[in-house]
């Protein structure tokens, strides 16, 4: 068009109007494409523009402030005092009450074994048969050399006599009478000397046959049939223990052993009962051995080595469960204590210099952390030497959703039985199989 201004040119990239030829126009000329695509693009400008403008809008609103959290319940466990057994569990190992090695007293050729290796025997039951021939010869020697000496000393007595009577009228010397006289007390002197050889060669035929000293237990033979022996040699043919009752021998420190005896005395422990006081045993696959025992006796010097004081302690042993050089844990009843304080040990915690505590809900149900000094175990409980009173309520339960400060909802549970395990030891040992099973 002349009279109006030219029209920028459009670029090829942008999208132009179709607008419908002239009449004039020749029959020919085709008009230029349509684009279709001109009106999508412009609603998405538009779309682009609105997000936008939402997205402002979105963004002046403030956020809805949270909503107050109430007190969290927790389980607690009210401390109360009561009467516990204080006691004292040590480590030993048992022994038999009486042990016979068995050597022989002469030598020989071991002719037979009598006894069953590992079998129950009795006292002056036969174990070894010596060859009795040399003793048997031996004896019949000096039973020889006895009789000949009594003869020699009949003969001795009878000149003796005879020549007492002839010194009274002085038919023969006095020095002759005196001779005499010693010549028959040295012949009877030989008699003693061979009567004491028969007896000798009489024991030691009885030697030959190798008895029990003690009834008891028999342990594996050294020797075979055929076998020389010596007497009193290094080498024991067998050994016989008696196992009914046994000895466990424990240790203690010296330093415990002082504690007991300062708390006896200013009265925070008493003696359990008059007399020896009672043993129980713990054995090595965790049981508990059925027969009480007693403490016999404490040692009376300590070990300059360990700083240790050996016990002595005697059980029974009907049914032989127990054997020599066992390994035990003895748990002694070293006192009673009337106002013990047990906490629960599920709520006891320890930071890293080993220091116990534990989270107490007070009067206004607040968290509180009290610092204790624990003692013994007893079950699954701790006594609290120091750092509680009674009527404290300890948080047992939904430690890990509180903090000290804390208002709480406390709820009272019922202890533990003696020897369950905590409700934190029993997730964490149900957790450890599914967790080995995902990996």
């Amino acid at each position: 068009m002349a009279g109006s201004p030219a029209a920028p040119a459009m670029n090829s990239t942008f999208h132009r109007i179709a607008r419908p030829a002239p009449a004039s126009a020749a029959p020919d000329v085709v008009p230029p494409p349509v684009l279709a695509h001109a009106a999508p693009a412009a609603r998405g400008v538009r779309g682009l523009w609105l997000a936008l403008g939402l997205a402002l809008a979105g963004c002046s609103d403030k956020a809805p402030p949270p909503a107050p959290r109430g007190p969290v319940e927790v389980g607690v466990v009210t401390v109360q005092p009561e009467r516990q057994s204080v006691t004292t569990e040590l480590p030993g190992r048992t022994s038999a009450h009486l042990v016979a090695e068995i050597r022989p007293q002469v030598g020989g050729i071991v002719q037979k074994r009598l006894f069953t290796e590992g079998a129950e025997v009795k006292a002056g039951q036969v174990l070894y048969q010596l060859d009795p021939a040399p003793f048997e010869a031996a004896l019949a020697s000096a039973e020889a050399s006895l009789g000949r000496a009594q003869a020699t000393a009949g003969s001795a007595e009878s000149n003796a006599r005879r020549n007492a009577e002839l010194a009274k009228i002085e038919a023969v010397s006095r020095q002759v009478a005196d001779d005499s006289q010693a010549a028959a007390q040295q012949a009877r002197s030989d008699v003693a000397v061979a009567r004491a050889s028969v007896e000798t060669a009489r024991i030691n035929l009885g030697y030959a046959r190798i008895r029990a000293p003690i009834s008891g237990r028999t342990a594996i033979s050294t020797v075979t049939p055929g076998a020389l022996v010596t007497a009193n040699q290094t080498t024991a043919l067998t050994t016989i223990s008696q196992l009914d009752p046994l000895y466990v021998d424990v240790t203690q420190s010296s330093t415990e052993v002082l504690r007991w005896k300062t708390d006896l005395a200013q009265g925070r422990l008493q003696r359990a009962g008059e007399g020896q006081a009672r043993m129980r045993l713990k054995l090595e696959d965790g049981s508990t051995y059925a027969h009480p025992g007693r403490l016999q006796f404490s040692g009376v010097t300590v070990n300059p080595t360990t700083g240790a004081v050996t016990l002595r302690g005697v059980v029974p042993n009907p049914d032989g469960l127990l054997l020599p050089g066992m390994y035990v844990r003895a748990v002694l009843e070293t006192g009673v204590n009337e106002q013990a304080l047990l906490v629960p040990q599920q709520g006891v915690t320890r930071d890293a210099a080993g220091n116990a505590s534990v989270l107490v809900a007070n009067a206004q149900d607040k968290v509180e952390r009290r610092n204790i000094e624990v003692g013994a175990a007893v079950g699954n409980r701790w006594v609290a030497n120091a750092g509680m009173a009674p009527g404290d309520r300890v948080i047992v339960d939904g430690l890990q959703r509180i903090q000290p400060g804390d208002t709480v909802k406390a709820v009272e549970v019922k202890p533990a039985p003696q020897g369950a395990p905590s409700a934190q030891g029993a997730s964490a040992s149900a957790s450890a199989p599914a967790s080995a099973a995902s990996r």
